[in-house]
């Protein structure tokens, strides 16, 4: 192991704000030290503030890894280098979502429940409802809306507005999508640690340019864990809704969830329970329903927890298929594209947002 072969695998992490150009290109690598089997690397970024910065520290520790295995000790810093003066007011807050009107996570107390597919459904159908949207996949460990929005080869680039840099999302079907899924190289892990995870989540969505939405939707992480409440208590979360199937071991983790946003130092509400993979219903018959996964499961714990029920959607083959193809099924007129289109219209009036024709 060498500082050339460590140059060489660096190269593996580009900037998509500077034209994708690798680290080592771009001179951010100031130093490569190899000492008693461990390897620390040294990143310089500007004194002005780089939107981007954790994403490339993470990158670069994902990529060690990848590399040296998880035997070999890795630490990844980094140093302040000479710069043109730092833009005034760079610092991004809660305010730069002052144009957004409801901010809503959407939540799973497990994995496996299909949450992030009804996240993207749930955009594209508040959208066809005339509604202005956008949602940020906050799912860290396994960002799944590029290849359910078929974006995956995309690069959303850096702005300036008003001397500050921002971020300008991916737009298609009438929302406007982030992830942090664009900013990794296909197949690559990020490891990343909680504070490292949150701090990257945070700087994301704060730093995108949204302009006006009347929603904008954060599709969360399974689970609950301190990203869960930094992304509530740093980016302003109005409420949630939470995702589960009927059956008993999701079910069991749905008033884990919903605690989580009841706690005091979070005290958000929950619009409502979605209850995904309802039933199967064979696309040939479409009349015909199959409860394999257990009946009234998500309505039974809704009335239990004293929540809404948003909406049922049912298991069909084609929403899978569409999700792989990049094409979500809410953008049809088949009784599940009409399951979303119903789901949204129900968040909607929870939340009191009228559309554009309605104001």
């Amino acid at each position: 192991m060498s500082q050339e072969e460590i140059l060489e695998f660096l190269k593996e992490v580009h900037h998509p704000a500077k034209d994708d150009r690798d680290i080592v290109e771009l001179g951010m690598v100031q130093a490569v030290d190899i000492a008693d089997g461990a390897v620390t690397v040294t990143l310089g970024f500007p004194k002005q503030r780089d939107p981007l910065k954790k994403y490339i520290l993470g990158a670069t520790q994902a990529t060690l890894i990848r590399h040296l295995g998880k035997g070999v000790k890795t630490e990844v810093k980094e140093v302040e280098i000479d710069s043109p003066a730092p833009k005034k007011g760079n610092e991004f807050t809660k305010e730069t979502l002052l144009s957004v009107k409801h901010i809503i996570g959407v939540a799973s107390g497990k994995g496996g429940v299909g949450k992030s597919t009804v996240a993207v459904n749930l955009a594209v159908a508040l959208a066809r409802l005339g509604y202005k949207v956008g949602l940020a996949d906050a799912d860290v460990y396994g960002p799944s809306v590029p290849v359910m929005t078929g974006t995956e080869d995309e690069r959303p680039t850096a702005e300036e507005i008003n001397g500050k840099d921002y971020i300008t999302p991916v737009e298609k079907f009438g929302v406007k999508w982030i992830s942090i899924g664009y900013f990794a190289d296909k197949g690559q892990a990020l490891v990343w640690r909680g504070p490292m995870a949150s701090n990257a989540l945070k700087q994301l969505v704060l730093q995108t340019n949204w302009g006006p939405l009347d929603f904008l939707l954060i599709d969360m992480p399974p689970g609950t864990g301190d990203i869960h409440i930094s992304l509530v208590q740093e980016i302003g979360i109005e409420g949630a809704v939470i995702v589960t199937t009927p059956q008993t071991v999701a079910l069991a983790d749905v008033e884990k969830g919903v605690n989580m946003f009841r706690l005091e130092s979070v005290g958000k509400p929950v619009f409502g329970l979605i209850e995904n993979m309802a039933w199967f219903t064979p696309e040939e018959h479409p009349d015909e329903k199959y409860f394999i996964f257990g009946k009234d499961g998500g309505a039974k714990m809704a009335e239990v927890l004293g929540i809404p029920l948003l909406g049922r959607i049912p298991l069909v083959q084609g929403i899978r298929e569409s999700g792989d193809a990049g094409e979500p099924v809410a953008l049809g007129s088949r009784p599940d594209g009409v399951a979303f289109v119903e789901l949204a219209g129900r968040l909607a009036d929870t939340v009191k947002c009228k559309t554009l024709e309605d104001r």
